[in-house]
């Protein structure tokens, strides 16, 4: 049995599909004060079933969600998810250090305002969008055929995300495995990777004048590149192939492989030790850390507000960019783990906890991080913006540096690297995230193809076949990234495929929902999802975000992005500058484009493909492939059923339903008469003009 509800303020209507090929069909109405079943003379009425319509066609439409899209086994494992990727790497290296640079504690003024009313809207929106269709990437943007690029366009940014970030955790791995000596390798210079000019302690000797020092270089410096990355003079010389890296990669896409293979069940499960155990070694480290000397110092770097530096357009730019990377919003992942939601689950609620989360866990990992760069400063008697970095460099360099010149050196370093391997797998797992491939990003790139063909990767061990070669296509891309030149396509690919970008396909979204297919029939789907919970009472909030601020929020994000745009370098040791050349900018660019270029190309391709009319327009402007669930009484159309003109030879068909739209007017149960015309095209979607429409094969 199918059983479908159509909701308005007052009134819940049921129709109840028993056996579409001439069994009785019992349609209920419920309100709060009567329930009126319809005469038992009509009982016998028969519906006549169109011949391409069949019983099995329907039910699976109906039941679709239960019997092929797997659900989170417990209400709670999408907000673990969510939590998992959220804590990324993006808060630990990149959070802290913008703070310190745009003023510290005055930072929190512009992250504040990003996360309130840019993070928090855009992060719920496209959640809502991936349950309410129960589909992830370019299915769920069925919502707005027209703008259906949009979902392909976040693949492919995903995609190379995936490709990349991954690379971050061979290397954290490669760290990781070093820490299991009596003594770190990168603790003095006597190694054969180590340079002449290689010296412990050269900050505080006497023997060198201040230019012989700009020559110098650290133990700690000189392992990362020299014995990691083996790191090359520019992208024209990439160099041998690091077999050691190499095979970490390899190790890391099979961990990433085996936590989704088996479906986003088995992923929950995998998330719940990823997701919390970061926290507790990063209070860990933060206890740890505060007591070392010099920590106040640095603290008080990290939090003292500079607040003349807020009126420099580029502190907004920061905190803007920093809530899409940390969020992961316009990846598609946000969408994929929503689709796996139940239909009346409350994702409001996980969204706004998750912000709360996400927010913090960047504050807290601020604490830890200047803490052990006020100790470093006070050791080498430095000045902590000297010390302070972002990125790798923090990392692979100044962190490593600290742990060095604590008791129990191997411990510290391998719990630090164990945290960075934890944030980094349940991102991955998810994608999410912010930059990290963990599995979630995979599992955001995997779920979009297998919506999209659903029947060419769900058959049999289909999917674990895609999965697999996802996963050894991502791997083959990323062994461009582990040569000894590999670090400068790593920042290719960091600084292009993403950024701007994805800024752009978020104002998209915003545009598509709000101003396409409609901000108030978008607000009535989120009503019915979240059901009568408190915070329906707050959802008008997000009505204005979503319609208003939003928009105008990523929409001068964007402006003033590429406007404070600069061509990308790489800074080596020593501080030299390693400028790319014009050929390799033009790669990156590339990149760029080939992910925004899928918008309008989906667009015109479905509105030539389909005849190129005035007609075909408008059906692209209108939600297809919606089910019966999804549907309001107001979708429904006049009383009579109506063929309208067929568009490119009956591959779009429009046709015109009753639904309840009438009974819901005149207060009535609904006669025989509109089952009979309508409850065949229950399955179909229902446009904004109230013409259900779908494209019969």
């Amino acid at each position: 049995m199918v059983q479908t509800e159509f909701r308005d303020s007052s009134h819940i209507y049921v129709a109840s599909l028993h056996n579409l090929q001439g069994e009785e069909l019992s349609p209920r109405m419920n309100s709060p004060d009567q329930q009126t079943n319809v005469p038992s003379d009509h009982a016998e009425d028969q519906i006549d079933v169109p011949p391409n319509v069949t019983r099995k066609s329907i039910e699976s439409t109906g039941s679709e969600r239960r019997s092929i899209r797997e659900t989170w086994t417990r209400a709670v494992d999408f907000l673990v998810a969510c939590i998992g990727f959220s804590v990324g790497l993006g808060n630990v290296w990149r959070f802290p250090y913008l703070c310190y640079k745009n003023g510290g504690g005055a930072f929190l003024i512009p992250y504040i305002f990003s996360v309130l009313f840019g993070g928090i809207p855009l992060f719920y929106l496209e959640v809502a969008v991936g349950q309410y269709m129960s589909k992830g990437g370019l299915q769920a943007w069925n919502l707005v055929p027209l703008f259906q690029g949009i979902g392909l366009a976040s693949a492919i940014i995903v995609f190379y995300l995936d490709c990349y970030y991954n690379v971050i955790l061979t290397w954290i791995f490669y760290y990781f495995f070093a820490s299991f000596t009596s003594e770190l390798p990168w603790q003095n210079c006597n190694n054969e990777w180590n340079t002449k000019n290689c010296s412990v302690n050269f900050t505080h000797s006497l023997r060198y004048n201040r230019t012989e020092r700009r020559h110098l270089s650290d133990p700690v410096t000189e392992y990362w590149e020299n014995k990691v990355l083996g790191l090359s003079s520019g992208l024209h010389e990439m160099g041998k192939l690091k077999w050691d890296l190499a095979l970490c990669l390899a190790f890391v896409w099979l961990l990433v492989f085996l936590c989704i293979c088996k479906g986003i069940k088995s992923s929950g499960k995998v998330m719940y030790v990823t997701a919390t155990s970061p926290y507790v070694l990063l209070f860990a480290l933060l206890i740890k850390n505060t007591t070392l000397d010099g920590a106040k110092e640095g603290i008080a770097y990290y939090v003292t507000p500079n607040f003349t530096l807020i009126r420099n357009t580029q502190v907004w730019v920061d905190a803007g960019t920093q809530i899409f990377f940390s969020s992961s919003i316009a990846l598609g992942t946000l969408t994929a783990l929503g689709s796996y939601n139940k239909f009346d689950h409350n994702s409001y609620r996980d969204s706004l906890i998750f912000t709360c989360v996400n927010s913090g866990t960047s504050i807290l990992s601020g604490f830890i991080v200047f803490s052990i760069l006020g100790f470093i400063a006070k050791q080498q008697g430095k000045d902590i913006k000297e010390v302070a970095e972002s990125g790798p460099g923090l990392a692979f360099i100044a962190y490593p540096n600290a742990v060095v010149q604590l008791p129990y050196a191997p411990f510290w370093s391998a719990c630090f690297f164990l945290t960075l391997i934890l944030l980094g797998l349940d991102s991955q797992a998810s994608h999410t995230l912010y930059k990290f491939i963990r599995f979630v990003g995979v599992e955001g790139v995997i779920t979009t193809f297998v919506d999209q063909y659903p029947n060419l990767v769900r058959r049999g061990h289909r999917k674990v076949f895609f999965i697999a070669a996802s996963c050894v296509t991502m791997y083959l891309i990323g062994l461009s990234m582990v040569f000894e030149g590999g670090m400068y396509v790593f920042q290719l690919f960091d600084y292009y495929s993403g950024s701007r970008t994805i800024v752009l396909v978020g104002l998209l979204e915003l545009v598509a929902i709000s101003y396409v297919y409609g901000i108030r029939r978008f607000y009535d789907n989120v009503m019915m999802m979240v059901g009568h919970s408190w915070l329906r009472y707050t959802l008008p909030y997000m009505l204005i975000c979503w319609s208003v601020i939003s928009p105008i929020f990523c929409l001068v994000l964007f402006i003033l992005s590429t406007r404070e745009y600069t061509d990308l370098t790489y800074e080596r040791s020593n501080k030299r500058i390693y400028v790319y050349p014009h050929w390799g900018v033009m790669i990156g660019w590339t990149m760029a484009v080939s992910t925004v270029i899928w918008i309008p190309i989906v667009g015109i391709f479905k509105f030539v493909k389909n005849g190129a009319t005035w007609e075909v327009f408008k059906l692209l402007l209108v939600p297809y492939h919606l089910h019966p669930h999804q549907m309001r009484p107001e979708d429904a159309s006049e009383l009579n059923l109506k063929k309208l003109e067929e568009v490119r030879k009956g591959k779009f068909k429009t046709l015109a339903a009753t639904m309840l739209h009438e009974s819901t007017k005149k207060d009535e149960p609904p006669t025989p008469d509109v089952w009979r015309t309508s409850a065949w095209t229950i399955g179909y979607t229902v446009n904004s003009n109230r013409e259900v429409e779908t494209a019969l094969e």
